[in-house]
């Protein structure tokens, strides 16, 4: 693991990791904690603010470019801007489940699935995580994130989800 090729990044990659890492860890704290009270209304505001970083600074990155400077993943960014603009408009008219369901799966697609493609060979996070002198260490952090959110993502189901999908494996 090094931090290097990170270090010799351009400001808005830098920007769009830290926010993207900041954001990944406070989501799964928000998405599985108690809901309703003034800590995950202030824990999602946050989160929503982060997010937008993650966005914005998206679209000043065109490491891979397809469509002129644009790819796949610019796609994703304005997705994910609309995803958020809905699950707080299903919040501010109390329909609740369906803001949790936006909000799970916008936390699932914008910063799992879209995070997971980031760690492909020769892409930076790969460097980051597997490059270096300890190798080790950043497959070893890399099961431990993908532990920690396998275990945030089944606690965050209601123990009937859970015995639901016990019953029927």
């Amino acid at each position: 693991m090094t931090l290097e090729p990170l270090a010799n990044a351009p400001f808005a990659i830098q920007i769009h990791v830290l926010a993207a890492f900041l954001a990944f860890g406070l989501g799964g704290i928000v998405l599985f904690r108690k809901k309703g009270d003034r800590l995950h209304r202030l824990g999602g505001k946050i989160w929503f603010a982060l997010m937008l970083v993650v966005i914005i600074s998206s679209f000043f990155i065109h490491t891979i470019r397809l469509w002129g400077p644009w790819s796949p993943i610019h796609l994703i960014s304005v997705a994910t801007l609309i995803a958020l603009v809905h699950a707080v408009s299903m919040a501010r008219l109390k329909r609740i489940a369906a803001h949790r369901k936006a909000m799970q799966q916008t936390y699932f697609g914008a910063l799992v699935l879209a995070g997971f493609f980031t760690f492909m060979p020769e892409r930076i996070m790969f460097e980051v995580f597997f490059g270096g002198p300890q190798p080790l260490v950043g497959i070893a952090a890399a099961i431990a994130i993908v532990g920690v959110s396998g275990w945030m993502t089944w606690r965050g189901m209601s123990p009937a989800a859970r015995s639901t999908r016990r019953a029927a494996t």
